[in-house]
């Protein structure tokens, strides 16, 4: 065995530790400890470990309240105070922008964070019928490893579903697919929970049967989809209306099919959108463009502001989507809807967008890299970023920065996934 002392965690929730010059990425320790370590993969440049005793403790440490949590893979930070967590994001999110962009942003923009227990209001757990642990399992996988991890409950699902994990498990093996039910989505809206079964042959009417009687039991809203996401649909038509999410601040209700992307976390994504038109200021009259707009999340509330508002997404459903939500709040007027991919984007595509005074950029982990490089001289004087993944967006950020004559005013990071290594951020560029 091999002992070291923690300098700082890595992007994953590592502890990191310099032991003869190469760096040791250690699991389970935390900056400032002194750990005993086992590595499990050795490279010239760096090894992988895992802490196997802890010498020195850091106050920061606490007690998982999970009690699968070093086996589960769902969460890699549950070891570390909530605080500590969000300020260990904070610097991930710095180094990544010096380190790929060589930026500093001119101004660190105070956390946004919230519950960090019960949080998750969309989940998808992997389902596998694995006799050797008595029948099926249901939750996530467990770490570096494709095996579903046996777990009983969830603490970061609503408690509605997440201590029912038992329950979900004999429902599946109660059916007669038990071994063709490989993935559950949950969906959890304003007023009632959705259970999605992703099946790969039809149940039968017994199946059926015992899926209405659980949801009764539960107060589920039971759903199969035996193909693509556009194939969920509820067992009985009465559950087929929309679930919806509110944004109180704007006077908005979003719907949202059970099978749409939606911010798992709907208290952060509240405080999210607050910035964001914080620092976006949308005024009557200004054009603002919402790329990667999904159903209007960021949309409706740049509209509600008063500005004119082009959404721009990939997705032609959530498109539709997002323009309904927009006449039910009554906001056809001011806003416009469009499908295009922005992965592709040129310099004609988004000039072709017309004149746009400010931006907003929601992109998924890959980025946004063909739309900052496709702007143009008349690319709009404010851009606000936000990111799920620091390194894309630190990559974009030097673009911004270093080609197109931007100045990062301020960047900070959301929690939105508590007790995950997960960074969301977000950051302006004004020119």
């Amino acid at each position: 065995m091999s002992i070291a002392t923690i300098e700082s965690l890595d992007h994953e929730g590592r502890g990191i530790a310099r032991v003869d010059g190469k760096a040791i990425f250690i699991e389970g320790a935390l900056p400032g400890e002194r750990v005993e370590y086992s590595s499990y993969r050795k490279k010239a440049k760096f090894e992988q470990a895992t802490a196997t005793r802890l010498i020195s403790e850091s106050p920061q440490r606490v007690a998982p309240r999970c009690e699968f949590f070093g086996t589960c893979g769902g969460c890699s930070m549950q070891h570390l105070d909530a605080g500590a967590q969000v300020a260990a994001k904070q610097r991930v999110l710095e180094d990544s922008l010096w380190h790929i962009a060589r930026l500093k942003p001119e101004l660190i923009y105070p956390a946004i964070y919230g519950p960090t227990w019960g949080y998750r209001y969309r989940a998808r757990l992997t389902v596998r019928q694995v006799p050797t642990k008595g029948g099926v399992l249901v939750g996530f996988h467990e770490k570096k490893s494709s095996y579903i991890a046996d777990m009983r409950s969830c603490e970061i699902l609503p408690s509605s579903i997440g201590h029912q994990l038992l329950a979900l498990r004999a429902l599946v093996g109660s059916l007669s697919i038990p071994d063709r039910v490989p993935q559950i989505e949950i969906a959890v809206g304003e007023d009632r929970t959705v259970v999605v079964l992703r099946t790969l042959l039809a149940p039968s009417p017994t199946d059926l049967a015992r899926l209405r009687d659980f949801g009764a039991k539960h107060g589920f809203s039971m759903w199969i989809q035996p193909g693509g996401p556009d194939t969920a649909h509820p067992i009985d038509a009465n559950d087929a209306q929309a679930l919806t999410y509110t944004l109180p601040e704007f006077d908005l209700r979003l719907a949202f099919r059970p099978t749409d992307f939606t911010q798992v976390n709907v208290h952060i994504n509240r405080l999210l959108i607050r910035r964001s038109m914080q620092l976006l200021e949308p005024r009557p009259g200004e054009r603002i463009a919402d790329l990667f707009c999904g159903l209007g999340n960021f949309s409706l509330p740049i509209a509600r502001r008063g500005a004119q508002v082009v959404g721009v997404e990939g997705s032609a459903a959530l498109v539709a989507r997002a323009a309904a939500n927009a006449a039910a709040n009554g906001l056809s007027s001011l806003s416009e809807f469009l499908v295009a991919n922005l992965f592709e984007a040129t310099p004609k595509s988004i000039a072709g967008l017309g004149r746009i005074d400010k931006m907003l950029i929601d992109p998924p982990r890959e980025g946004a890299i063909a739309v900052v490089k496709a702007l143009g001289d008349n690319a709009p004087g404010r851009i606000v970023y936000v990111s799920c993944n620091p390194g894309t967006l630190a990559r974009d950020a030097a673009v911004l920065v270093h080609e197109k004559g931007y100045r990062l005013r301020g960047a900070g990071v959301a929690n939105m996934f508590p007790h995950t290594s997960h960074v969301e951020s977000i950051a302006l560029f004004e020119r």
